[in-house]
């Protein structure tokens, strides 16, 4: 990059000019986030070995940025710049202390920066499945094309499409559990068939509880399972704790993940599951144990 900021041409830099798409060391400060970019979750175990790796080797593949146009250049506080894809490594570069990043600047309007980024989040399988269809949607917002015409542009089939955009009619609770990763899309998917949201809700307790199949959950569903409230549940007879099943139940549906409550002579046990890093973090927010408190 030249001494007023500009990127360096291909002879200077030693490389093939690209039409449309130029190379360039980057200040981090003059460049933006994607305003458009689907992914919302940023796993921190992954960041940290990134934030590693940057610092001991650097940024191996340049971040895809373009110049923010003159109309938005007002809002855009100071920067130039604005992130197409590789906002992992751009965050991470920051955190790593870096102060600047190579760039491909590349020639893009608008209507392409959402399709960019879902691109390569899809490519590096970095979406969770609701953030996907959020995107799917934006994009058939943003184009006004059918299913079909979207499927063909970002290279995936109608029904994979259209699946996974009926994701987006699950109640909250439920895609709150997908969001997490601790029910999957075929369970959701599953779900759907079911009468009304609050069997949904009540379905995604069971999976947790009971850590169902995608298979099982169909079956269920198919035999019309779950779409009656369950009647209040009577003491049993014998040694076991009447409550511990409500305990349970409850407990569970608190933490959004399977939890088991065992009960000895003694004492007794709790366990709780979880899916990920991410999500044990978000488990431990729930039981109110601040981060300061945690190892």
């Amino acid at each position: 990059m030249g001494t007023d900021g500009t990127a360096a041409s291909g002879s200077d830099a030693g490389l093939a000019v690209v039409p449309g798409a130029e190379f360039a060391e980057l200040d981090v400060h003059a460049i933006r986030p994607n305003p458009r970019q689907p992914r919302t979750v940023f796993d921190e175990d992954h960041m940290d070995e990134l934030v590693h790796s940057i610092r001991e080797i650097g940024v191996l593949q340049p971040v895809v940025v373009r110049r923010i146009p003159g109309e938005q250049l007002a809002e855009a506080e100071g920067r130039t710049f604005e992130l197409i894809m590789g906002e992992r490594r751009w965050r991470a570069s920051q955190a790593a202390g870096l102060t600047t990043v190579p760039a491909i600047i590349k020639e893009t309007s608008d209507d392409d920066l959402l399709r960019d980024a879902l691109l390569e989040n899809l490519h590096r399988s970095q979406l969770n499945p609701l953030e996907e269809a959020a995107a799917y949607q934006q994009l058939l917002d943003d184009f006004g094309c059918s299913h079909e015409q979207l499927a063909t542009r970002i290279g995936r089939s109608r029904p994979q499409i259209s699946n996974t955009l009926r994701l987006l009619k699950l109640p909250p609770l439920v895609q709150r559990r997908v969001a997490a990763g601790v029910l999957s899309a075929g369970h959701a998917r599953a779900l759907l068939g079911m009468a009304d949201a609050a069997a949904m809700e009540r379905m995604a307790q069971r999976i947790v509880a009971e850590g169902l199949s995608v298979r099982t959950v169909e079956e269920l569903v198919s035999l019309g399972e779950g779409n009656e409230a369950p009647r209040a549940r009577r003491p049993r007879a014998g040694s076991r704790h009447p409550q511990l099943d409500d305990f349970t139940a409850g407990l569970a549906d608190h933490l959004e993940t399977r939890v088991a409550i065992a009960l000895g002579q003694r004492k007794g046990k709790i366990t709780v599951e979880f899916a990920s890093m991410e999500d044990l973090r978000r488990i431990l927010d729930l039981m109110g144990m601040a981060k300061e408190e945690r190892p």
